[in-house]
């Protein structure tokens, strides 16, 4: 069977550099265009991923990081549950911008490629989604997403099948799971945006 091309699926995943990428969310930021479209998307990464966090996190106090967290739908759905205590991280202070007042603790602007100073064993979880992506946020991140989460703590996340191997993250999950850095809790092809026929490998595991 020859491979999906999903490449042509969304505009944004065209771009190549992160300069093009940060142009392009500052115009789709604009008047609540982003959201829209998600919701007009079915984008359902979000919903997906806090569904399989909620069945092994019962802490409401739980510290959350949210990287990625663009115009805080993570946020939104894991308040939905009783969880209030994260903090969010986006390269693109537009999106920022657009998060409800009060919805995170802390919001940072950090460029996830790069390593960060964030506290060592800090997070009782960490969440990425959708931004694993193209053009986006490259394997090595989940190495510091590993550094900044407790033992015992969670970290979730989405990559888009279209760049799951192509950008290597099928060998750095295997490279993380043969250094016993943590141990898979969840990893299934999950829906994604499925208007756009888009799927996404959604991730759970457990840092040891």
């Amino acid at each position: 069977m020859a491979q999906k091309d999903v490449g042509n699926k969304v505009p944004i995943y065209k771009l190549k550099t992160t300069k093009e990428v940060m142009n392009y969310y500052d115009e789709w930021g604009e008047n609540d265009k982003y959201n829209k479209d998600m919701a007009d998307w079915n984008y359902t990464g979000p919903k997906e991923t806090v569904n399989t966090f909620l069945k092994y996190e019962i802490n409401k106090d739980a510290l959350i990081f949210d990287a990625g967290c663009g115009t805080g739908l993570v946020g939104l759905e894991l308040k939905k549950f009783g969880f209030n205590n994260f903090h969010g991280a986006d390269l693109s202070e537009k999106l920022l911008s657009t998060i409800p007042l009060n919805l995170y603790k802390k919001l940072l602007k950090l460029d996830l490629n790069e390593p960060t100073n964030l506290k060592d064993d800090n997070y009782d979880a960490i969440f990425c989604v959708g931004t694993f992506t193209f053009g986006h946020v490259r394997p090595n991140a989940l190495n510091e997403f590993i550094r900044i989460t407790k033992k015992g703590g969670l970290i979730c996340f989405t990559i888009n099948e279209g760049i799951y191997k192509d950008y290597g993250f099928d060998k750095k999950i295997k490279e993380l799971n043969k250094k016993n850095l943590w141990s898979e809790m969840e990893f299934f092809k999950s829906d994604y945006i499925a208007s756009k026929d888009v799927n996404a490998w959604l991730g759970l595991y457990k840092v040891k």
